[in-house]
């Protein structure tokens, strides 16, 4: 075993600490990064808090890794040393059922592995359960590591691991592009990469967020339209007009409302995940034959193609970066909305 420094922690109401870790040693077909950057997603918050139950402690979040190779087992050969290289949400799935068999491992039938709280052997991960990215090292079997980009900043590339990748998977498995009409609901940490990717896919890209406090954000990233939900006229406004709408909200919002601003054939597909359940009226999607969908991440191969669209387009996340010891306040602020749009952990300061 070889040990990393990281950051954890270990109960719901806890703080993060300084703690050392120990990693697998590396098997023929892993691959050992030094991680240089972890973005800070809502869902570490749900898991360090235990607000979604099931919570394993000591708790290491951290799925939004960017960093560079530092070694790589005998077999790999996707990687080598000196890359730049990524790890998102998940860093393993059965390999033989029917959605990792079509690249969909996202949806692995037996569950995939997640990056960080996820059971598995202690031969894998000491301790039985899988540690995320608030740590300096990481080892990944090398079919669960993508490559970064050269265009892209290893800081600014970071959110797209998960935050990038959880919009562009819809908006490419339905269609945004020229002729579209997409709406991005919320423009947070999701919102805002979903806003340009979008508008670089060529679809005409509506806001609606609560205010209007980032409306000129909103236009910068590619929006031509950006509309306040708490005015009642936007929904009577906005009636029938979107093909997609994306909804990025962890909130439990009236979903009927925002269901009857799809045209024909519409779908409002539901990215956050709010602690309660929602409602919806079957006369609201039984009207003009609208579809309500889920949507998680990405596949590995996915990842790989959405940063490199990312590249081509110079799409980055909009990020501010903390020292390691800043963890609990960002946590607050994020909770708070109080950041514009991801911030993101220099593991430097580890």
């Amino acid at each position: 075993m070889r040990t990393a420094a990281a950051y954890a922690v270990s109960a719901p109401d806890g703080s993060f600490e300084k703690v050392t870790i120990e990693r697998r040693d590396l098997g023929p077909r892993d691959v050992l990064i030094d991680i240089k950057y972890a973005g800070i997603c809502h869902s570490d918050i749900h898991t360090a808090r235990n607000e979604w139950g099931a919570t394993t402690y000591p708790c290491v979040p951290g799925h939004e890794i960017a960093g560079v190779v530092a070694a790589v087992g005998s077999a790999v050969s996707r990687h080598q040393v000196g890359d730049r290289v990524g790890v998102g949400c998940m860093v393993n799935s059965c390999g033989v059922c029917v959605a990792c068999l079509a690249d969909e491992e996202q949806y692995c039938t037996a569950g995939a592995t997640m990056t960080y709280n996820s059971a598995v052997d202690s031969a894998v991960q000491p301790g039985g359960h899988t540690l995320g990215g608030y740590s300096t090292q990481v080892v990944v079997t090398e079919d669960f590591v993508v490559r970064i980009p050269d265009g892209i900043g290893l800081d600014i590339a970071a959110p797209l691991l998960c935050a990038g990748v959880t919009l562009y998977s819809p908006l490419r498995h339905w269609g945004a592009g020229p002729g579209k009409k997409v709406a991005i609901i919320g423009m947070g940490g999701l919102g805002h990469v979903g806003v340009k990717i979008a508008a670089a896919m060529g679809a005409e890209v509506t806001v609606l967020s609560h205010s209007l406090s980032k409306q000129d954000d909103g236009k910068l990233f590619g929006a031509s339209s950006y509309y306040a939900t708490s005015d009642k006229q936007t929904f009577r406004e906005l009636r029938s007009r979107f093909d997609l709408i994306l909804n990025t909200v962890s909130a439990n919002l009236p979903l009927d409302d925002y269901l009857r601003l799809l045209n024909l054939d519409g779908t409002l597909v539901i990215l956050g995940l709010p602690e309660n359940p929602f409602s919806v009226r079957p006369f609201t999607l039984v009207g003009y034959r609208r579809s309500l969908a889920g949507s998680t991440i990405g596949s590995i191969a996915q990842t790989q193609e959405m940063l490199n669209f990312c590249a081509e387009h110079g799409i980055g996340a909009e990020i501010e970066l903390i020292s390691a010891d800043e963890i609990d306040g960002a946590y607050d602020r994020v909770v708070a909305s109080d950041v514009r749009y991801r911030f993101v952990i220099d593991v430097a300061t580890m």
